[in-house]
């Protein structure tokens, strides 16, 4: 495990941890280029049988990582559908300011009844939210 990577959280009895998310891309290096840009780690990049590759990538201090995929079946999705994927944030101006620098085209600041928010979509169209909640430490 590196530095930048979050702990493993150990799996108890009850648990049911949410891990990994398909996100379907047409391209997979021009998405883990937007990804990486971003600031997200690649923890996993295997071709592991003919016509077959696995892309794990984490957000900063995420518990969650999304996968980009081809040649498996079971996550085939069409490319673009993932929607309203949540990055929660402790400051949203700062970070809607960060991604822009990083490239993305990050929508300006709603307040929706004290939740804050900003959408932006990758380069296949799937599309992400910046979500702040002032009262979560």
């Amino acid at each position: 495990m590196t530095e930048s990577q979050t702990p493993v959280l150990p799996v108890r009895p009850g648990m049911l941890l949410l891990e990994l998310v398909p996100v379907p891309v047409r391209d997979i290096d021009r998405a883990k280029d937007f990804y990486t840009g971003l600031g997200f780690n690649a923890d996993v990049d295997v071709r592991p049988a003919d016509g077959v590759r696995y892309v794990q990538l984490t957000p900063p201090g995420s518990a969650c990582s999304i996968a980009l995929t081809e040649g498996l079946p079971g996550m085939d999705m069409p490319v673009g559908t993932q929607r309203g994927l949540h990055l929660v944030v402790s400051d949203i101006e700062q970070a809607r300011s960060d991604l822009i620098g990083r490239g993305a085209d990050v929508a300006p600041v709603e307040d929706m009844g004290g939740v804050f928010y900003a959408r932006f979509a990758d380069p296949d169209g799937n599309t992400w939210t910046l979500q702040h909640m002032p009262w979560r430490p």
